[in-house]
């Protein structure tokens, strides 16, 4: 393995749920940021190097919390795990001393519950926590464990914990999701790599980091194909070998940054962005009037006409994909109440995603939460500095593409939510011309 230099993280782990972020607005974003790995696909590629004895590296993994956290979580089983540069991970999982992920990990990160297919396929045997992670409705793991069981897979649940054991070896089987769940099919994937027979599964995600994983996987000489859209057919191994990969870029902090130069009448360039992955989101940036155009690996995003011809607003419906992902409502949202007209939102995966919208509505946004999965939004509504609370990691983002866009200073509580999904988005925001600071509350 490669020598494991220490890489040390601006703020101790610690420190995080005490920060703030204080925001001075009513500047324009130009100038050119680079779109780090995706958050979603990283965490599942950490968990499938589990699969294996021998090393795994992964290179532009975004130094992000939730890395972090499942980094802990791996060593604490056995794993182990080096970090010998920015952005770059090691993983060799030869065995497994303690085949347990506590409540404590559960409760940071809800995607600490992918670990359940991999370790079961392995070892044959875990302990997982029900899972936490952000505050935006239901998000039963049920789906997840009613696949392991259709793979043969035995599951208690007692006092908190699922208790799960594959007598033998996992079966391939018939693994039927009555809706579309993409940590589902990802951690049913990674249970069937190394069960006994073929496993179909379906309806499954389309998303693109459910196909970065088929890529990995494929590389350690797991048999997966995508047989048709919403399709998946595996045939089992025994054993698998380790790979080395490069995280998918993050198509939601594209989608971020994209309405940042939209909301501040900005000039933005993306380098590294994965313009192929935002079909849905860039239908919406052409209706809003956001001018988009996509090179080979970069997005070009200018919206300084918006001071002459005002941006238009739109409905919007979010939907797996390749439809509108539900992360990039809470950013479309700020961005409509910078729109001429009234807009209307259907949020048709999460229940209680639309709740942030009430500290959007304390920087002077004219909303109308109609129920859990409807709002109405009239722009344009000229926003102002307050003082208002992050309560999920996308909401967290959004508030501060609204702090961006407000007239006079925001501050907003409750930073370390951003921390777990975006990579020193603070610095970045900085480099464009933003006046953002990272403080510790109360300073």
């Amino acid at each position: 393995m490669a020598d494991a230099r220490p890489f040390h993280w601006e703020f101790e782990p610690d420190q995080v749920d005490r920060e703030v972020f204080r925001i001075e607005g009513g500047r324009r974003l130009e100038g050119t940021v680079r779109i780090s790995g995706a958050k979603n696909a990283a965490l599942k590629l950490m968990a499938a190097a589990t699969l294996t004895g021998e090393r795994c590296r992964f290179t532009n993994v975004p130094e992000i919390e939730d890395v972090r956290v499942l980094a802990e979580v791996l060593r604490d089983i056995g794993v182990t795990v080096d970090h010998p540069a920015p952005n770059t991970y090691e993983l060799a999982c030869g065995d497994a001393e303690w085949l347990f992920v506590p409540l404590e990990a559960a409760a940071k990160m809800r995607a600490s519950f992918i670990l359940l297919g991999p370790l079961l396929a392995r070892f044959g045997r875990v302990i997982i926590s029900n899972p936490g992670g952000d505050r935006i409705g239901r998000r039963p793991v049920n789906l997840h464990v009613d696949a392991m069981r259709a793979l043969g897979a035995e599951i208690d649940y007692r006092n908190g914990y699922y208790f799960a054991k594959a007598p033998g070896r996992l079966r391939g089987g018939h693994v039927v999701f009555p809706q579309i769940t993409v940590m589902g099919t990802e951690n049913a994937m990674l249970a069937a790599v190394l069960a006994d027979g073929h496993t179909v599964i379906e309806p499954a995600a389309q998303e693109p980091e459910v196909d970065d994983l088929i890529e990995f996987l494929q590389q350690m000489g797991a048999e997966v194909e995508r047989t048709s859209p919403t399709r998946i057919e595996i045939e089992g191994r025994r054993r698998l070998r380790g790979a080395d990969h490069r995280v998918v870029p993050d198509r939601i902090e594209a989608g971020t940054f994209i309405v940042a130069a939209g909301v501040t009448h900005g000039r933005v360039t993306l380098q590294d962005a994965p313009c192929d992955h935002l079909g849905a989101f860039l239908g919406v940036m052409a209706d809003v009037g956001v001018s988009v155009h996509c090179g080979r690996d970069t997005i070009e995003v200018d919206a300084t006409e918006a001071d002459l011809r005002p941006l238009r607003g739109c409905d919007i419906e979010t939907d797996p994909y390749p439809g509108l992902a539900t992360d990039l409502q809470p950013p479309i949202c700020v961005l409509l109440s910078q729109t001429e007209g009234i807009s209307h939102v259907h949020e048709t995966v999460f229940e209680d995603r639309l709740e942030w919208l009430g500290e959007l509505r304390r920087m002077g946004a004219r909303v109308e939460i109609s129920d859990s999965h409807h709002a109405t939004i009239e722009g344009p509504s000229p926003l102002h500095g307050a003082e208002v609370e992050i309560g999920d990691l996308r909401a967290g983002a959004s508030l501060i593409l609204a702090a961006l866009a407000a007239n006079g200073t925001t501050t907003i509580r409750g930073a370390h939510h951003v921390h777990r999904g975006y990579e020193k988005i603070d610095r970045k925001f900085l480099e464009l011309g933003a006046r953002i600071e990272r403080l510790a509350e109360g300073t």
